[in-house]
């Protein structure tokens, strides 16, 4: 068995855990206190994130699509498949050695997304560009930390609170579409959405492509007027 490498670490800001990048062989991991958050090998579920929301918003003339959380770079990738020229995503990413990463030793890995001219990538906490838009995304993808229960810092819960579901809901044009990747379902949640004025729908995806292993929960919420 080749063993793991370390190639990086990196404090996340507002807390005091510490996101690392590893390396075995071709297959890399992202890991805070030893648990792990992503793996390029299982990036089916990240795929599906893009690929449903975009379905949503690809026929609009010039969509306009913010991404919370880079991970690895398939969700970002995903929805550049899916879009045409004139759509413009934006990424939002609280760590900037994540940013560094992919422009690094992970960029091969979704074919350098974030040279693709219509990206734009901003070092910040994705709460703070919501509660400072209006009406400004066709869509918003949310892959943060570990979904509506947090993982890495407790601050993340702000944006499945119902505080956040409300700033997430002005951020969106009339019939926006938010998607949200969690590790699991969580009933509450849907609930939650629903509350806040979403039509709410929760599907579960394999969390890898070829449809083997676990399963992954989105939520697909549209915004109703």
């Amino acid at each position: 068995m080749i063993p793991w490498e370390l190639l990086g670490s990196a404090q996340v800001p507002g807390s005091g855990e510490e996101l690392s990048l590893y390396r075995r062989g071709d297959e890399f991991s992202l890991k805070v206190k030893g648990r792990e958050l992503m793996n390029s090998r299982t990036h089916g579920s990240e795929d599906a994130l893009a690929e449903l929301a975009c379905a949503k918003v690809a026929d609009r003339p010039c969509p306009r699509l913010l991404i919370g959380g880079l991970g690895m770079g398939y969700t970002t990738a995903a929805a550049l498949r899916q879009l045409g020229t004139g759509a413009q995503v934006v990424v939002a990413e609280l760590v900037p050695a994540v940013v560094e990463w992919n422009r690094g030793p992970l960029s091969g890995l979704a074919g350098n997304p974030l040279m693709d001219a219509r990206v734009t990538v901003r070092e910040a906490d994705v709460a703070r560009i919501l509660k400072a838009e209006q009406r400004a995304y066709d869509a918003i993808l949310l892959d943060v930390d570990n979904g509506p229960e947090g993982l890495i810092m407790k601050v993340n819960d702000w944006l499945y609170s119902p505080d956040g579901l409300n700033a997430t809901y002005t951020a969106l044009t009339r019939t926006g579409v938010l998607a949200i990747w969690s590790a699991g379902p969580d009933h509450a949640f849907t609930k939650r959405l629903k509350r806040a004025g979403f039509e709410v729908t929760e599907v579960s995806v394999p969390a890898r492509g070829s449809g083997r292993g676990g399963r992954h929960t989105i939520w697909l919420a549209i915004r109703s007027h």
